[in-house]
């Protein structure tokens, strides 16, 4: 009887020691959570656990590290979803889910501009996807049974080419490359290659595999650049849109930019929407680090309305000024950088 209580009295110490460890595990976690890390800072977790344990991985699903270091190997900007799996001295493994949040060191700047001209644009049109050469405005408008790809004069509403798209699409953002026009679908799961000059359908591709849906897209000379919704840009080859040639996630000082959207590649930095706010983002491509922020309160409080959907979703340049509108807005507004 005394070995037996014995033993029932350490594993209750030894269960009420891993309940401590977790404990601290859990609450060091969702402080650090709110205050995110950066590329090389160190995890200093709390004394109950380092005491503790014989061992610490930190799990990444197929791969895992003991090194409790931010290292690009293993993490990256945003939501990073782990798994702790300690050994303790006592013998015991333990497993402790976690979200550990990458920021960038340098706080994003605030881009300030100002509004220099303002043109029309037809309000039916519920813009995914914009793009101006020269003059001339191409754009590619979503919904089912209203999707679109359109190109007209900026200043004139009024359609020079128009190619509707069949019932069932749901069109997306759309990027010119030479004398072709590659425009994505939503939830479709394939992507369209038009002329640029007839409109005239050249090709379809299926969407990536990574792609749950097709957000936003632009060319940077080199490759097609898509998002579909999250913090992440996929580079992928322009003579096989099907194929992502490398992922970078997009990170902010002390934000997660999910639902990155409509984007605009100009001399070096990709700009890109963020869908529901009014911010545009001016984005490293290298990096996927947020140097600059726009923030277009002024201009999108005047078009939204009642009307939650109609949201800034339209990034282009003229020059080295910018043009923004929107999901069913009735206006282009031409904006120069200060």
């Amino acid at each position: 009887m005394l070995i037996t209580g014995l033993a029932s009295s350490l594993l209750l110490v030894s269960c009420k020691n891993d309940e401590k460890i977790l404990d601290a595990l859990a609450d060091y976690n969702h402080v650090m959570e709110e205050k995110g890390y950066h590329f090389g800072d160190r995890l200093t977790l709390p004394k109950e656990v380092t005491d503790n344990a014989e061992s610490i991985f930190i799990s990444f699903g197929d791969k895992e590290t003991s090194d409790l270091k931010i290292d690009r190997k293993f993490f990256e900007f945003g939501d990073n979803k782990v798994t702790f799996q300690i050994k303790t001295k006592g013998g015991e493994t333990l497993n402790q889910d976690a979200t550990i949040n990458v920021f960038t060191k340098t706080r994003e700047q605030n881009i300030p501009y100002e509004i220099i001209a303002e043109y029309p644009h037809d309000p039916k049109n519920f813009v995914e996807g914009f793009f101006l050469d020269g003059n001339t405005v191409y754009e590619s408008d979503g919904m089912k049974g209203e999707s679109q790809l359109i190109k007209y004069t900026l200043g004139n509403t009024v359609p020079a080419l128009t190619e509707k798209q069949s019932q069932e699409i749901f069109s997306e953002g759309c990027a010119v490359v030479g004398d072709k026009i590659y425009q994505l679908t939503y939830q479709n799961k394939i992507g369209f290659i038009y002329d640029k000059n007839t409109y005239k359908k050249v090709s379809e591709f299926d969407l990536p595999d990574e792609f749950a849906e097709g957000w936003g897209l632009t060319y940077d000379g080199k490759n097609l650049i898509a998002d579909t919704g999250s913090n992440d840009l996929y580079f992928l080859d322009v003579n096989n849109p099907s194929k992502v040639v490398k992922k970078v996630p997009v990170g902010g000082n002390k934000e997660v930019y999910n639902q990155i959207n409509e984007l605009e590649y100009h001399n070096g930095f990709i700009y890109a929407n963020v869908w529901h706010t009014p911010y545009v983002l001016k984005i490293d491509p290298a990096s996927g680090e947020v140097t600059g922020k726009f923030d277009f309160t002024e201009i999108t409080a005047k078009n939204t309305g009642d009307n939650s959907e109609h949201v800034l979703n339209g990034i282009a340049f003229k020059g080295d000024n910018m043009l923004v509108t929107g999901k069913n807005w009735p206006a282009i507004y031409e904006v120069a950088l200060k």
